[in-house]
This record gives C-alpha cells, sequence and structure tokens, in this order.
C-alpha cells in the first residue's frame, strides 16, 4: 500500500533549500546542471507529492552502466515527466543526465538523501571576517590554493582548497568544534 504521508521534506529543505519548481527549474536549467557538476544538490518538485534532487554524479551509488541515460537538452524539455519518473515509490533508479553522451549529472528521487548523512556545511567567508576570524591562502606543492580559516584563538575551523583562490574561498568547510553547526558560525 502506497504511504499517503508527505515524506519528511522539511530536512530536506533544511540541507539544500527550498526546491525549485519545474518550470522555474527549467527556467535556470543551465546554472542548475552548472551547478550539480561543482557540488551542488537543488531539489525539484512536480505538484507537492514528486519531489526530485538534480545531483553531481558522485551521489549516485553502485554502477552507473545499466542505468537510464538523457541529454541535458531532453532533460529540460521532459523535466517534469523525469521527475515523475525518479519520485515513483516502487522504483527510484536514478536518470542520469548527458552532455556529448558523456554522464555530467543525476536526476535521483530526493527521500533517497534522506538516507545519507547532512553533508557538511560550507563556510561563509565573508561572515568570518565579519566575525573575527582570519582566512589565509596559502599555494600547496601541486599549485592548488589552500584556504585556512582560524578562529581568535588561532584554532583551524574551516579549510578548503581548489585551483582558484575564489574556489578555494568557496570550497571552505567548517572542520572545527561540534559546536559550529551553520555557515555563520558557532551554534
Amino acid at each position: 500500500m502506497i504511504d499517503p504521508e508527505r515524506p519528511p521534506y522539511d530536512e530536506l529543505e533544511s540541507r539544500y533549500g527550498a526546491p525549485l519548481g519545474v518550470e522555474d527549474a527549467r527556467a535556470q536549467w543551465g546554472t542548475l546542471v552548472r551547478g550539480a557538476t561543482s557540488g551542488h544538490t537543488t531539489l525539484i518538485t512536480r505538484e507537492r507529492w514528486e519531489w526530485a534532487a538534480l545531483v553531481p554524479l558522485s551521489e549516485v551509488s553502485g554502477m552507473l552502466s545499466g542505468l537510464p541515460v538523457v541529454s541535458l537538452s531532453t532533460a529540460r524539455g521532459k523535466l517534469g515527466e523525469l521527475v515523475r519518473q525518479v519520485a515513483q515509490p516502487y522504483d527510484e533508479t536514478p536518470v542520469l543526465l548527458s552532455r556529448h553522451r558523456t554522464p555530467v549529472a543525476a536526476l535521483v528521487a530526493a527521500r533517497r538523501l534522506l538516507e545519507r548523512p547532512a553533508p557538511r556545511r560550507r563556510a561563509d567567508p565573508d561572515e568570518l571576517l565579519r566575525t573575527g576570524h582570519t582566512i589565509t591562502l596559502a599555494l600547496d606543492p601541486w599549485d592548488r590554493i589552500i584556504a585556512t580559516a582560524r578562529d581568535g584563538d588561532g584554532n583551524e575551523i574551516a579549510t578548503g582548497s581548489a585551483g582558484s583562490a575564489a574556489g578555494a574561498l568557496r570550497s571552505l568547510d567548517f572542520q572545527g568544534p561540534a559546536g559550529w553547526t551553520t555557515a555563520s558560525g558557532p551554534g
């Protein structure tokens, strides 16, 4: 029997932000796909019961071979149908989204994300600086930029790395004590 209760999507909204409707997602499709290829998850909803998530390929567990593959341009036009397809209660098979026949992202049932631990919280560099923290940038031996945020006592609380300074700042993840629960500081 199908459970008529809405899954606890409030937890997903707190992790990934409010969902976009299918039409809004279509309008922002290029940006959303670029975000997914950079590790960002976006919730997409069709009506109030059917929820999917546009996720990076790293979020798809198991073998990718044998999964349905849809080109990005086709997916944009059929996004409502794809959200319905992946949100089915009995078949939660992800749909791979491809660019030039190479998978770049996936649509999965949003409720599958509830089974996973909450993602690490990103640190907001501007907020860290406003609240008295310091951020240092350094070049590692492999020419990657390392960003390190420290509290007033010099304790390392967040780190990030990328090929550019801007990317390293964007990738700052909290490493600090358990009391750090939000991107704006201690909770």
